[in-house]
């Protein structure tokens, strides 16, 4: 099982980082849709461009262990606030989704408070 050890962080950020590289890759053959969708929540569809591009930064980051401490925090954040904004969590459908991204906020977290592991970019 030791032998597997190093390996396990990079599987994780492998996980966590697909979700949001399909993510933003998607949202690029909609930005309009995706603006619309933002502004639902009341944000400026203005923000739409900055959200695809954290959205990519974050996913590559992760996925290559390059700054991941600072990214994981503000990927957790990214997770949270997304939580509240967007799935009510007194719709029993939309429960699911805000207890995910929590769930997602606290892989993050694991990865901010222990780095990237042994198979990264940037060791730390």
């Amino acid at each position: 099982m030791d032998k597997l050890s190093p390996y396990v962080p990079l599987v994780a950020r492998i996980f966590i980082a697909a979700l949001f590289l399909i993510a933003g890759f998607g949202k690029l053959s909609d930005v309009a849709g995706f603006a619309g969708y933002m502004a639902s929540a009341g944000l400026p569809p203005m923000l739409a461009w900055p959200a695809i591009i954290f959205e990519l930064a974050l996913g590559a980051s992760i996925l290559l262990g390059f700054q991941t401490r600072i990214m994981a925090l503000l990927g957790a954040g990214f997770c949270i606030v997304a939580a509240v904004l967007y799935h009510n969590p007194s719709d029993p459908a939309q429960m699911t989704n805000f207890l995910k991204n929590f769930a997602i906020a606290g892989g993050f977290l694991m990865l901010f408070a222990h780095g990237a592991g042994a198979v990264a970019v940037v060791k730390r």
